[in-house]
């Protein structure tokens, strides 16, 4: 997940990744060699034997009480007869210029971003319909920024989508590989069921199969019609590749298979660019904006109830297995998916806001929604020797059914400081704690 990129002859050289852990991932297209990359696991970096790091950055999320339900519908509450909510047909999605006909306050969370950009598209239930009402800082929304492994997300429904065109989904084995266990080993750095827990060799191998110019029409005229031309996703995450061994994905549950051809160089899908490619930018070859993650989960964990703005090439059995995982094979694991997304910055600000003495963030969310709460995350982070500095990303979806009445979000956050160094990623990520902080006692405050 963390990425340190350097400037060399004019080329980023991108450190190297680990197969268990949070790893550096490389966002330019010259890694350090696999090799050294595995002599260099060895070593416990500064970073990692720090306590925030630990505790909160890379530890395991924390998971609610009661998980007998897979489902992302959240029970929200009526929008307040003060607070201006739009639905999908009031802001007509489908045509170019929805950011302008949404119900926003770009300034809600301040006026600066001393801290960081964020923004939350806040649900809420208006005439029996989903309507929704977006908040950011200091009109952020629209700002570019390296999402690190946050744009995984983007690459694992970009992939399974190509995949259910093909006539099969989430829930087919990759070879030997069920492709739940990739989807989760992607965002716990971890082995899981049969996957190895080298997330940016899978994250490689998905956006390959994606296509570059796919995904990134995906965020234009495909489907989320953005107004900031720049967004896009022409990168990849390692040199290394999964290999599942063919090219095809077989369903789990049928004799169906589909074609999808693995590539054993990023660079040979002629969509690929150079980190520093003539039109990138200090902020490389996968820029995004808060405003552009955000609505891309918002359409996923809506997915079932917004028949308007759906992906156009997924089913809710493949948005339950990027969500909870269905279909994984690790026996030790109830679910997996962005559930068991890594951090606990997320939940603790969110456990804050409700509890101003608040020490058992899990306790705290369990008591408020009856053990029902739900935070889907994925986080990214790395230090940069293009800016000089190191940063953090978090993408999350959160249900806090019966809190407030029901509350519902969909969040992007990006946080930097100054200084390339590795160790700098630990302040980056205290930052976000403190943007994030501040962000739920806004958004959640107490009547």
């Amino acid at each position: 997940m963390n990425q340190k990129i350097w400037i060399l002859s004019g080329a980023a050289l991108a450190l190297a990744l680990t197969a268990c852990k949070p790893a550096m991932q490389p966002a330019a297209e010259k890694p350090v060699p696999v090799a050294q990359a595995e002599q260099q696991t060895e070593t416990v970096s500064p970073l990692e034997q720090l306590p925030f790091y630990q505790q909160k950055l890379s530890s395991t999320p924390y998971l609610p009480a009661n998980l007998a339900q897979a489902s992302t519908n959240c029970a929200v509450g009526e929008a307040a007869s003060d607070t201006e909510y739009r639905t999908a047909a009031q802001t007509d999605y489908n045509n170019f210029g929805w950011e302008q006909r949404v119900a926003a306050d770009w300034e809600f969370f301040g006026t600066d971003t001393v801290l960081g950009r964020v923004l939350v598209i806040d649900y809420a239930e208006q005439d029996g319909k989903l309507a929704y009402r977006y908040l950011a800082n200091a009109n952020s929304h629209t700002q570019l920024y390296e999402p690190w492994s946050s744009s995984k997300v983007m690459a694992i429904t970009g992939a399974v989508s190509q995949a259910r065109q093909a006539g099969v989904g989430a829930q087919s084995l990759a070879g030997s590989v069920p492709v739940p266990d990739l989807i989760t080993s992607i965002h716990t750095y971890k082995p899981f069921g049969k996957a190895d827990g080298n997330s940016n060799a899978i994250a490689s191998y998905l956006v390959n199969l994606a296509g570059r110019e796919y995904l990134t029409e995906l965020f234009h005229e495909r489907w989320l019609k953005l107004s900031v031309p720049e967004v896009k996703l022409k990168g990849a995450y390692a040199q290394e590749i999964f290999d599942p061994g063919v090219n095809n994905w077989q369903d789990m549950h049928s004799d169906q298979s589909a074609p999808m051809p693995r590539l054993s160089d990023n660079q040979a899908d002629p969509s690929y660019l150079p980190y520093r490619c003539e039109t990138c930018g200090l902020t490389g070859n996968k820029p995004m904006t808060t405003l552009a993650e955000a609505e891309w989960l918002k359409r996923l964990a809506s997915h079932g109830r917004e028949a308007a703005t759906r992906h156009p090439g997924l089913t809710q059995a493949d948005i339950d297995s990027l969500f909870y995982g269905i279909g994984h094979s690790d026996k030790d694991h109830q679910y997996g998916g962005m559930l068991m997304g890594i951090s606990r910055v997320l939940t603790d600000a969110i456990a804050n806001s409700m509890q101003a003495d608040n020490t058992d963030s899990k306790q705290t969310l369990d008591s408020a929604t009856d053990g029902n709460w739900r935070v889907f995350q994925k986080i990214g982070w790395g230090p940069s020797g293009t800016r000089g500095t190191a940063e953090m990303v978090m993408l999350a979806h959160v249900c806090l059914p019966d809190y407030q009445g029901g509350r519902e979000f969909t969040l992007a956050a990006q946080t930097s400081v100054p200084g390339d160094e590795e160790i700098r990623v630990n302040d980056a990520a205290k930052q976000m704690q403190a943007l994030l902080d501040n962000a739920m006692q806004a958004l959640l405050k107490q009547d």
